[in-house]
């Protein structure tokens, strides 16, 4: 008698690999999502931070009148639909910052959100405000969304 020898995978192995296969992606999937939300975040913040030391400069020696957005400045992103620079009502002579993400193509969690800078010159001070969620803001930037 010829021993048969076992060739491929019995079904219930295959439903097992199907199965962990399965868990894996339900744990991966969000966890992506949510690097994703971050990145785009990350973005914004990227973006605002890089106006402030022009800004502060030019509000510097100019007073208020500084308070645009500067020349060549990078005003839009892949996830950032606008960057605007206004004075802001906060307090008298300060400059807004505010960051919009894009209403299509970001995550859910970024979608329509802002970043706020706000600039008081008397004291040489940034406040930085966001509506983002907690889990994709920047720690650096926990207050309330600034006007």
């Amino acid at each position: 008698m010829k021993k048969q020898i076992q060739q491929g995978f019995t079904l219930i192995e295959l439903m097992i690999v199907v199965a962990i296969i399965g868990i894996l992606a339900a744990v991966a999937i969000p966890a992506y999502q949510d690097y994703t939300a971050k990145a785009q975040a990350s973005e914004g913040f990227t973006l605002v931070g890089g106006l402030k030391t022009p800004i502060a400069e030019a509000m510097g020696s100019a007073g208020i009148a500084g308070c645009v957005l500067p020349p060549g400045a990078v005003s839009t992103g892949n996830g950032v639909e606008t960057i605007t620079v206004a004075e802001s009502g906060a307090a008298a002579g300060s400059c807004l910052l505010l960051a919009t993400f894009k209403a299509a193509g970001v995550n859910t969690k970024v979608q329509n959100k802002k970043i706020s800078m706000v600039y008081e010159p008397v004291a040489g001070t940034w406040t930085c405000g966001s509506d983002l969620n907690n889990e994709v803001k920047n720690k650096a930037c926990l207050g309330a969304l600034g006007t």
